[in-house]
C-alpha cells in the first residue's frame, strides 16, 4: 500500500531545509532508521555528494542514516532493499533524465506501489504524477520521456503562485500556463503552494499544511481545495 508525502517545497520562508515537515516526518518515518536519497535534480547545480550531505544533516535529529543512490553499485537493488526513499528538488528535467538513464524509474514506481515510504519535495513531487509536464523548470536537458511514475492520477505544479495584487508584470501566470497545458492534455493539475503537501495512504490522498491548493481540470473552472480535504478522482 502506497505511503507517500508529496510536498511542494523542501524549505519555506524563515525555515531550514525540511524543518517545517519534521513533525509529519517523525510519524511518517517512525519505523525507519535508513533511507536512500535521490539527488539527481541537483538544485543550483550542486554535486550529488554535497546534496546528500545536506540531506543527511536534515535527518540527523530523526536518527535516520542517509545514503545517496549514486553511492550504490546497483541503484535498483538499493531501492528494492531500503526502508524509505527521498527524492529532493532541483531541476525536474535533469531528475527525470537521470531516472531514465540509470534505469530506475520503473523500479522506483514499483517499490512505492508495494509500500516503501516515499518523500518527495518540489521536483521529487513532480515525478509522482502522470507526467512532469507541469514543472516550472527550464529544460536544461532532454529526457527520453516526460512520463513519470503515475503514483497519483494527476500532475503537480509545485511552488504554485497566485498573481500578485497590484503587480505590473505582464508575463503569464501559473494559471495561464496550466490552461495552455489543458488545450492539449486532459490530465488534472494540482497547484500545490509552498508549505502544503499531500499525504498518500493507499488510494487516499489528503491535502495537508498551511494553504489551500488549486485544482485545474480541462474545460472546468479551477477550484480551491481546503486543508485536510481528501481528493477524489
Amino acid at each position: 500500500m502506497k505511503q507517500m508525502i508529496i510536498a511542494s517545497s523542501s524549505t519555506i520562508y524563515g525555515s531550514g531545509f525540511l524543518t517545517y515537515l519534521k513533525p509529519e516526518l517523525e510519524f511518517f518515518l517512525k519505523n525507519v532508521n535508513e533511507l536512500v536519497f535521490i539527488p539527481y535534480a541537483r538544485p543550483s547545480g550542486i554535486s550529488y555528494d554535497d546534496y546528500t550531505l545536506i540531506t543527511q544533516k536534515a535527518f540527523e535529529d530523526l536518527c535516520i542514516t542517509v545514503k545517496g543512490i549514486h553511492q550504490f553499485e546497483n541503484p535498483r537493488e538499493a531501492l528494492k532493499n531500503t526502508q524509505a526513499i527521498y527524492t529532493g528538488g532541483g531541476n525536474t528535467f535533469e531528475l527525470v533524465n537521470q531516472l531514465y538513464k540509470n534505469n530506475v524509474l520503473e523500479t522506483l514506481r514499483e517499490v512505492i506501489e508495494n509500500g516503501t515510504p516515499y518523500l518527495g519535495t518540489s521536483a521529487g513531487s513532480n515525478i509522482c504524477g502522470v507526467s512532469m509536464m507541469n514543472t516550472n523548470d527550464m529544460p536544461v536537458v532532454y529526457p527520453p520521456s516526460f512520463n513519470t511514475m503515475g503514483c497519483i492520477p494527476f500532475n503537480i505544479n509545485a511552488h504554485y503562485l497566485d498573481p500578485t495584487e497590484g503587480s505590473t508584470h505582464m508575463g503569464e501566470t501559473r494559471e495561464t500556463r496550466i490552461k495552455e497545458f489543458h488545450v492539449f492534455n486532459d490530465t488534472p493539475v494540482l497547484g500545490l503552494r509552498e508549505g502544503s503537501w499531500l499525504a498518500v495512504n493507499g488510494n487516499t490522498i489528503k491535502l495537508k499544511g498551511k494553504h489551500t491548493a488549486r485544482l485545474f481540470q480541462k474545460d472546468k473552472i479551477p477550484v480551491e481545495l481546503e486543508n485536510e480535504r481528501i481528493l477524489h478522482f
